[in-house]
């Protein structure tokens, strides 16, 4: 109900909405404690000059403490004043976050003796001089009295306080870090039921005995306090921590439903408890993790069949089309030499279950050093290193790449398979291309057929890896030097090109 006025409150005062909305919010003080000195008048007749100096000294007394509680506040809102004064990091965002939304509960904790020394005590001393009443047991029957009215102010200024806090928190919350480590600084949904309930009730029953009090004294009224307190931390105490569970339970199970999630366990589900608000919760959350994993399971069976980076941007986009754009990027085109003889003399299965363990070793390599694999045909792959994601030293990260590669299909198979790589640096379009609801990822230009004719060329010269020399020209590191080979005249090309062999496998 007060969500809107607050929040546009908030708007119209910005910084000084917090101070403002307080200091007016503890001007309820004076009306708490109008309704004490009237709730005395129930239990112990007072004529009209007594009700008027006893609630004029507690009115005084009420000021001062309001005065020291506004400069507690002050205080307290200190960490948060460079965020409301515009400087809004991170880091001040947290500090703002800390401060305002530990409000309620530091206000508490600072001044927990204050009201005692400075309303409680003075007022029911007052009261025993003013009604010339003996010290035993009128001083302690009003103190009880007292501390009864103080608790309501209690709990009117600690939920007040946080009603008008909540627009600022909804505000710093979206600058604060998702991975911020907050403290708890609130008091816990058990413990705010556990007090305040009880709490309530011994006040709903110190006024039920007022109105309804046919002995008209201070003794009705001790008698009033105790009764109260007895059924409120007896009768309605047990009811209390009935309620504190039924709410506070199914929290807990969407709590710890949330950190199996936020831990990567999208298995979880919270069990559902009723139809109230809390069981559409719990059956919201859950959904809501069937939804996280049906993504996540969408994710990975797309990257099965998409390099993971243009997964990743399709998923994170929300749509299957990268516009075209030219980048510079550098190919490697590699071929599992005379793989064609093999097929002729293998099965299907053998052909296919080689072929897998081949790409199961040479992938990992592409991806380590930050290239993908673009296409698949056959017995030969194209990968790319500088498209989707830019990469200001491709070509040293291809090579690279092309030489593990050479030294992993080594290692794997010894001499059962060799590879050919063709590495070739250029200018390219990238992009997504097809049609009829099918589209793939790809890189088109001059590069790309350079690359597929170089690696050609590692047929004559017995290399398993040959780089031209635009990309030599574009290195940044020696990669155990180079041999220089003859020029060759490619397809297209009107000059011959140069080639080159990393020495850590060039062909002896």
């Amino acid at each position: 109900m007060l969500r809107a006025p607050l929040a546009w409150l908030y708007r119209r005062l910005g910084r000084r909405y917090l101070l403002t909305a307080i200091a007016l919010q503890f001007q309820l003080s004076y009306v708490v404690v109008l309704g004490g000195v009237a709730l005395l008048s129930l239990f112990s007749p007072l004529t009209s000059t007594d009700f008027w100096r006893i609630l004029a000294v507690a009115e005084v007394l009420t000021l001062l403490e309001v005065l020291l509680a506004l400069g507690l506040v002050r205080r307290l809102l200190a960490p948060a004043r460079p965020w409301l004064d515009g400087r809004r990091t991170p880091r001040t965002a947290v500090a703002a976050w800390c401060a305002i939304a530990g409000l309620p509960l530091d206000f508490l904790r600072y001044r927990r003796a204050l009201p005692a020394v400075l309303n409680v005590v003075p007022i029911s001393l007052y009261v025993v001089w003013e009604l010339e009443q003996p010290f035993l047991p009128a001083f302690p029957i009003l103190l009880a009295g007292t501390s009864v009215v103080l608790v309501y102010g209690v709990l009117l200024r600690f939920f007040g306080m946080e009603t008008i806090t909540r627009p600022v928190l909804e505000d710093v919350s979206r600058a604060v870090p998702s991975d911020a480590d907050l403290p708890r600084r609130t008091l816990s949904v058990r413990w705010r039921l556990l007090l305040a309930l009880p709490a309530i009730n011994v006040i709903s029953g110190v006024i039920v005995s007022g109105l309804s009090a046919d002995d008209r004294s201070l003794g009705a009224l001790g008698i009033g306090v105790a009764m109260a307190i007895a059924v409120a931390f007896t009768i309605s105490l047990e009811l209390s921590y009935l309620l504190a569970s039924s709410i506070v339970r199914p929290l807990r199970d969407l709590r710890r439903g949330t950190e199996a999630v936020a831990a990567g366990d999208l298995d979880v589900r919270v069990p559902v408890l009723g139809s109230d608000e809390m069981g559409r919760l719990a059956s919201g959350f859950n959904a809501m993790v069937a939804g996280l994993a049906e993504r996540e399971r969408l994710r990975e069976a797309f990257g099965a069949y998409v390099d993971p980076d243009v997964a990743d941007r399709v998923m994170a986009g929300g749509t299957t089309e990268l516009e075209g754009e030219e980048v510079e990027v550098t190919v490697v085109f590699i071929d599992i030499r005379d793989f064609t003889a093999f097929t002729e003399r293998a099965s299907a299965r053998e052909v296919v279950e080689q072929l897998n363990a081949f790409y199961a070793r040479v992938v990992p390599v592409l991806l380590e050093h930050g290239g993908h694999a673009n296409k698949f045909v056959g017995d030969g792959l194209l990968a790319v290193f500088g498209a989707p994601d830019r990469l200001p030293d491709h070509a040293d990260r291809a090579v690279a790449a092309a030489v593990r590669i050479a030294e992993v299909v080594r290692e794997s198979f010894g001499g059962r398979l060799r590879i050919g790589a063709g590495v070739n640096s250029g200018p390219v379009v990238a992009g997504t291309v097809g049609g009829g609801g099918r589209v793939e990822f790809t890189v088109i230009g001059d590069a790309v057929n350079t690359a597929a004719r170089v690696e050609e060329v590692t047929r004559l010269t017995g290399d398993d890896v040959l780089i031209t020399e635009r990309t030599r020209r574009l290195l940044r590191r020696s990669h155990g030097g180079f041999e220089r080979r003859p020029t060759v005249a490619l397809k297209g090309k009107t000059e011959r090109v140069p080639l080159f062999a990393p020495r850590a496998v060039a062909a002896a």
